[in-house]
């Protein structure tokens, strides 16, 4: 059930989640961005470029974030704005045919701002990878019933 906007408060937790990232998601993000930039698959080409490893599209960490952002509106579209700065990579190991994750994302939000005229919340995400900030600033502007 999408929240209201009488019920919500500066403040309020809106949840949080685990995102759990493969090299086989960035292969599959590549082929869905047409972003092939190796340093996103090719360890060697990534530690050639003095890389730590391969490391994950900005995009892709910045879409899977505002993941949670989306399901707690219960509408993608009442995502009106979105925006944030990338900090840190996030690096993915190969763990093709483990089953493991390469990598784990977590990702909290909490009302940061109310506007009763537009009827919006801002909803202020926290992205941590090995935990460091991976995006600063990530703010998505969800317009609410």
């Amino acid at each position: 059930m999408s929240p209201t906007f009488e019920e919500l408060s500066v403040g309020q937790d809106i949840g949080g989640r685990s995102i759990d990232v493969t090299r086989q998601d960035l292969v599959k993000y590549a082929g869905a961005s047409g972003d092939f930039n190796p340093i996103h698959w090719n360890e060697a080409f990534a530690t050639g470029v003095e890389l730590p490893g391969v490391i994950a599209h900005g995009m892709f960490t910045m879409g899977a974030a505002v993941q949670l952002v989306s399901d707690w509106a219960g509408d993608p579209a009442a995502v009106v704005d979105y925006q944030t700065r990338f900090t840190k990579p996030v690096l993915v190991a190969d763990t093709t045919g483990t089953g493991a994750a390469g990598a784990v994302i977590e990702v909290s939000g909490a009302i940061g701002a109310l506007d009763a005229e537009a009827r919006t919340a801002r909803v202020d995400l926290a992205v941590v990878f090995d935990g460091q900030k991976v995006l600063m600033k990530a703010q998505a502007l969800v317009k609410v019933a």
